[in-house]
């Protein structure tokens, strides 16, 4: 990937010696124009394909981060772009940078997450040749065009402004997803001396249909026993979730990406619980169910995998993207459009009717539902939800990232998180391991005021452990808690309970704390709350991260017993 400047050949070679002409150049004119755009951060690793890219950027406001595998790039600008709002931007190699970065951005992909990959990709004159060249694939673009809101390759450097307004459009108007741009070596150092110039125009969020808006408002005026989901898409809409909810007095019960958008103790909040028997029971009981800007899918619907979701009442869904409206479940009155303006326009369209006259069954009802569901988790769910929580105390503010664990597996129904972007993890959508770390890192980039907590496994830790050197480098002060369980622990249960012999589940667990220290970090172990308090408040003041090791075996015994 990174390779030495003599392996270079014909015109690879010919873009390593000094500025090749007078004037911009097309990757000088990118960073300019990234600029202007608003862009912070860019997450990469030079290679020999992208050094032009880098010409401007020494010079630029715009802050450079290096991973330590473009895997960990994708997942930290994941992780920013979740808690800032804004898309992770990536400068990545051509061929196997791209290949590593491939998982991050399904990750992205699922869950609607904006980021901007711009890669190198070789020369025109010898794209789709085949002729084995440094880095080659035989079509780079369509490769990635599966994974992307639309992969392109810049063929000449005049596109690129053109190029980059489409990428930003679909990060502020559209379902955001990733985007890819890659450009070809000769390409990068064409002449664009005039491209910085050009003006960056904002195109609004489509607004939605005024006679949608009027069926459903009548609609939700009748309901006696109105329920709403609302997903990730409602981000930017709380307020207006939180007025049309106690308007209704409807339950509202939010996917792992909504966490927030109603504060913790709201007398609706369901939390996220809608693959639990108590919740889907009440969605059967509802007469309507208004869904927002949520796919309806498993990993939020369906997470224990028995098909068992399902919306008796009628359906009114509201979605940015109008082909989602009708996957997984069809819509009684479909609406595509912001969210935002689409419940403004619900809670401007009700107030033409008068309040329903039944005693509102909302509150009692998910007190009732929520006691069952609190009843119903056992001693070591109880457990990870106590270091949950503690730790939520502990540290005001604070975001938790998390990986695919079993501690992020019981937060994800127990703990209401106490605004949005504040509780993100991938165990939902696309269901990566190693996510954990460098996303926490893009987090605490996003919000270097705030405490920004890790929570992953000893296996995902494994996966992206030398971003601690990343961390480390990059000033960000991340608090990493490792849950050892001794390998795959979950995948180790699931084996069981099906009478399947454990095999592959028990990889060797390496000295986390000797590791951490030597990457430059704090490193500290907790056996339960008492010993973990302090640990916390200590790693909260650190100027370096903190990697905490929780054993499960010692701490369920001490914290049980």
């Amino acid at each position: 990937m990174h390779t030495p400047l003599l392996s270079l050949r014909d015109d690879e070679a010919r873009i390593r010696p000094g500025r090749p002409h007078a004037g911009a150049t097309c990757g000088e004119a990118l960073v300019t124009l990234l600029e202007r755009h608003g862009v912070e951060y860019v997450f990469g690793i030079p290679g020999v394909h992208t050094v032009e890219l880098y010409r401007g950027l020494a010079a630029s406001p715009i802050r450079h981060v290096t991973p330590r595998h473009e895997q960990g790039a994708g997942y930290m600008a994941d992780g920013y772009a979740r808690v800032s709002g804004k898309p992770g931007v990536c400068f990545v190699i051509t061929g196997p940078g791209m290949t590593n970065i491939a998982t991050a951005m399904a990750q992205a992909y699922a869950d609607s997450i904006p980021m901007l990959v711009i890669s190198s990709v070789n020369a025109r004159r010898h794209l789709g040749i085949g002729a084995g060249r440094l880095h080659e694939l035989p079509s780079q673009r369509e490769v990635f065009a599966g994974l992307t809101a639309f992969s392109h390759t810049l063929l000449d450097a005049a596109d690129l402004p053109q190029v980059l307004a489409r990428a930003f459009t679909v990060f502020t108007g559209e379902r955001p997803r990733p985007v890819h741009i890659e450009i070809p070596i000769d390409v990068i150092v064409a002449p664009a001396p005039d491209l910085a110039d050009t003006p960056v125009v904002a195109v609004p969020r489509p607004a939605p249909d005024a006679e949608a808006l009027a069926a459903a408002a009548g609609l939700l005026a009748q309901a006696r026993r109105p329920l709403i989901l609302a997903g990730g898409g409602a981000i930017r809409a709380g307020d207006s979730l939180r007025g049309l909810a106690e308007r209704l007095q409807a339950p509202v019960a939010l996917t792992i990406n909504a966490k927030g958008l109603l504060p913790p103790g709201h007398p609706l909040l369901l939390g996220s619980t809608q693959s639990l028997s108590p919740t889907r029971e009440m969605l059967c009981e509802a007469d309507v169910v208004l869904a927002i800007g949520t796919e309806l899918g498993e990993t939020d619907y369906d997470t224990v995998f028995d098909g068992n979701f399902r919306i008796a009442g009628q359906l009114i869904r509201i979605d940015i993207d109008a082909g989602q409206l009708m996957r997984n479940v069809r819509p009684t009155i479909a609406i595509a459009g912001d969210a935002r303006a689409a419940l403004s326009g619900i809670v401007a369209g009700l107030r033409t009717f008068a309040a329903p006259g039944d005693a509102p069954w909302g509150a009692a009802r998910v007190a009732a539902a929520r006691a069952a569901i609190d009843a119903g988790y056992d001693a070591p769910a109880r457990t990870q939800a106590a270091l949950i929580e503690t730790i939520a105390a502990t540290l005001p503010g604070v975001i938790f990232v998390g990986d695919s664990t079993s501690p992020v597996y019981v937060g994800n129904l127990t703990h209401d998180a106490a605004a949005p972007r504040t509780w993100f993890n991938s165990s939902t959508g696309y269901g990566t391991l190693g996510y954990g770390l460098p996303a926490a890192i893009g987090a605490k980039l996003a919000a270097p005021d705030r405490p920004v907590v890790c929570l992953i496994g000893d296996g995902g830790l494994q996966f992206t452990l030398p971003e601690l050197s990343s961390a480390v480098e990059a000033g960000t002060p991340i608090i990493v808690i490792v849950w050892n369980n001794a390998g795959y622990g979950e995948i180790r249960k699931y084996m069981a309970a099906r009478d399947i012999a454990p095999v592959g589940v028990d990889p060797h667990t390496p000295d986390f704390i000797t590791l951490a220290r030597g990457f430059g970090c704090q490193a500290r172990t907790a056996a339960d709350l008492a010993t973990l308090i302090p640990v916390l408040r200590e790693a909260a003041q650190a100027r370096v991260p903190t990697v905490i090791e929780i054993n499960e075996a010692d701490w369920f015994a001490k914290v049980q017993g």
